[in-house]
């Protein structure tokens, strides 16, 4: 893995037409995407990202680099990071260090991204949940860091005839927790999406830019069945800041990078 092989992808990426405006000029990657290059060549990746036209990143660890070191990568290769993932149980073990972390690189957001299912076996787990984030938020918010969650399927599965997505847009304070919409799992969930962040517009701000093909597995961005066109320009109608492509599953990371930042340069 080196960046030669990145640029190598490059040549096969199409180009702007002169005076065309992108739908979605600040692409975004999870690099959660890459994780497997990551954790070898942190900095080779981030600077693949650039040359591909990506202009910010979303961390989902930082593979052994102090957050000052990745602060300085993100610099030297001209990345924004306004956003980090951690798990539930991170922010239960130790909240106060991911803040730190978080000011430390410059995130805007700390995004609870995964809970356990042990963690989450009933309504009244997620009650307590809600009041976590809530907890998480102040804390967040006293360090000038946004405290968000992101979502899978399973938030959208009822339980003892309540929807746990339900209960979080009830019980968690509008300023203090935001919503990072990943729209291949909503959409997965049998979600209407557009109608569910106009329902809330005060809350979506980040999203995740993932693909689902007819039989309702991942792809590359493009290869799927969701409108990504109509799914932006609702995201930007209710305050949508940042996007970020990701893939779970990737078999070849980088080449789903490239493709899918291709195919938003064609919307």
């Amino acid at each position: 893995m080196n960046r030669r092989h990145f640029l190598s992808l490059l040549a096969v990426a199409p180009a702007l037409t002169p005076g065309r405006q992108r739908m979605l000029p600040d692409a975004g990657i999870q690099l959660y995407t890459l994780r497997g290059p990551a954790s070898q060549d942190l900095p080779g990746v981030l600077a693949a990202l650039a040359d591909l036209g990506y202009t910010k990143v979303e961390f989902a660890g930082y593979h052994g680099h102090a957050p000052q070191e990745v602060k300085r990568i993100l610099a030297d290769v001209g990345l924004a990071a306004p956003a980090a993932h951690a798990t539930l149980g991170q922010m239960r073990e130790d909240i106060d260090a991911l803040i730190e972390h978080a000011v430390a690189v410059g995130h805007h957001y700390l995004v609870c991204a995964w809970m356990s299912p042990d963690q989450r076996t009933s309504l009244d787990a997620w009650r307590g949940i809600c009041h976590e984030f809530n907890h998480f938020g102040e804390k967040c918010a006293a360090a000038g860091v946004q405290f968000a969650f992101h979502n899978h399927e399973f938030e959208f599965e009822e339980l003892d005839g309540r929807m746990p997505y339900d209960l979080i847009l009830e019980r968690t304070d509008a300023g203090l927790v935001k919503l990072e919409l990943d729209w291949y799992w909503t959409a997965y969930a049998g979600q209407d999406t557009i109608a569910l962040m106009q329902a809330h517009p005060d809350r979506f701000r980040l999203f995740h830019v993932k693909d689902m093909a007819t039989d309702r597995s991942m792809v590359d961005v493009g290869d799927g069945t969701l409108d990504f066109a109509a799914l932006i320009e609702a995201a930007r109608g209710v305050g949508g800041q940042h996007f970020f492509v990701e893939r779970d599953n990737a078999t070849e990371p980088l080449v789903t990078a490239r493709r899918s930042i291709a195919h938003l340069r064609t919307l």
